[in-house]
């Protein structure tokens, strides 16, 4: 019988299930790890934490289970969050999690300056202080220099599908939570990508939550001694 893998990356860890086609749970664990707080109301975490926990978490969900039957591998997780990387796709800074309260004066300005009935007209919302576009604001004033080093910026679900299989990728369900979707023609908005002075191109491809966006890399399917032909869904 075919077995497909859960990814759950939460907070305070990330929690791993394998499921047969029947909906049986076959193997279950979590993997935890801390989150940082460098200042008063700051919330920040390392993707390599997630990375590592993932390749920890697998090894020990597939002990002892038919690696063959394995067809696929999803997530879920933390909405909101920053994880920038660079042309060399190393990560530039901690991500800046969904629960981080430093972006009060740029939510402020999207709000106010840009306008409520401009950010609803672009994007289908307004600002709030937990979303990805505050926090590209926050880099843009306070860390040009990484500002000016982004590449490709992503949510953390998606930080491991892309290190999983390589494909740069987000679900419209989570890029919602972005402030940077075109909720109503679904698609990045050109105008929300002006006022946060990053490209459309930084942006992953849009997928459905149910479609599969890649297979396995050949590296991370030998280390887990997984087909190559194991499918990456989208998610959310």
């Amino acid at each position: 019988m075919n077995t497909y893998i859960g990814i759950d990356l939460g907070t305070s860890g990330t929690k791993f299930l394998l499921v047969a086609a029947n909906g049986e749970i076959l193997a279950e664990n979590t993997q935890s790890y801390e989150v940082c707080y460098p200042h008063s109301g700051w919330s920040e975490q390392s993707p390599e934490l997630w990375y590592k926990a993932a390749l920890t978490g697998l090894k020990e969900l597939l002990q002892g289970q038919d690696k063959s039957a394995v067809k696929g591998i999803s997530f879920g997780g933390q909405m909101h969050g920053l994880v920038v990387l660079d042309k060399d796709d190393n990560v530039i800074r901690p991500c800046i999690l969904w629960n981080d309260g430093r972006t009060e004066k740029q939510t402020k300005y999207l709000n106010e300056v840009i306008g409520k009935e401009k950010l609803s007209e672009y994007t289908g919302n307004i600002a709030f202080a937990g979303f990805t576009a505050p926090k590209i604001l926050w880099m843009k004033e306070n860390e040009p220099i990484n500002f000016a080093k982004i590449a490709k910026i992503m949510l953390p679900k998606d930080y491991l599908a892309y290190k999983l299989s390589g494909s740069f990728c987000t679900d419209y369900s989570d890029a919602s939570g972005m402030l940077l979707l075109d909720v109503k023609n679904r698609r990045w908005s050109q105008k929300m990508c002006d006022v946060c002075g990053i490209s459309v191109q930084m942006l992953p491809k849009l997928y459905e939550s149910y479609e599969e966006v890649g297979t396995l890399k050949k590296e991370i399917a030998k280390e887990l001694g997984l087909s190559e032909e194991v499918k990456i869904i989208a998610g959310e």
